[in-house]
């Protein structure tokens, strides 16, 4: 039997999903000095949108300015930036939500041009799996498949996901027959 509860107004209830979830929210305390501290050390911390330290805008300037090189490098390194020439930084690696380049041209291309089926290329998808850990991306299903297959079921949950995304595109991508979504559904097979 549920536990029954007096309530704000005076009547009785049992207790349920809303109670249980108020009663886990946190312990009520106020914030220590040393939370609200730290707290505002990580703010601070994460200037530029969240996604750059100020430490490395720092490094950034002092390199810049300054031609303290050493410093900048070892200050910009701490944080997973690699310190280009000129004072720029560029992102090395990214523990989560690492980007690559989009490329469609040249040796260095990530994804394929729209012509050869608009999607990613080994190459791209190695890069990706490189800068986000943990990725299990893999290239289009492209060849002959045994139906119920796992490369079956991935070609049929793409197609089925890419429809919604070309239904949701504007009339001129949908008509398109080149547009970059029909040449990877048509890559696809779907």
């Amino acid at each position: 039997m549920k536990q029954m509860i007096k309530r704000k107004d005076g009547s009785y209830s049992q207790r349920g999903l809303w109670d249980n979830i108020r009663a886990k929210r946190g312990s009520g305390k106020k914030p220590t000095p040393e939370m609200l501290k730290q707290e505002r050390k990580i703010k601070r911390e994460m200037a530029d949108g969240g996604k750059m330290p100020t430490s490395v805008a720092k490094a950034r300037f002092v390199a810049a300015n300054s031609g303290n090189v050493k410093e900048a490098r070892q200050d910009a390194s701490k944080y997973g930036y690699k310190f280009m020439s000129g004072g720029r930084l560029k992102a090395a690696y990214m523990a989560k939500g690492g980007t690559i380049a989009k490329t469609t041209k040249g040796p260095g291309a990530n994804y394929r041009p729209t012509k050869s089926g608009a999607g990613m290329t080994q190459k791209g998808v190695m890069a990706y799996r490189r800068a986000n850990p943990g990725s299990k991306l893999s290239t289009a299903v492209t060849g002959k498949v045994k139906p119920g297959s796992k490369a079956a079921n991935r070609r049929k949950s793409y197609c089925a996901r890419s429809l919604g995304q070309l239904r949701q595109s504007s009339q001129a991508t949908q008509n398109d027959p080149n547009s970059r979504i029909r040449q990877a559904r048509r890559r696809w097979k779907c």
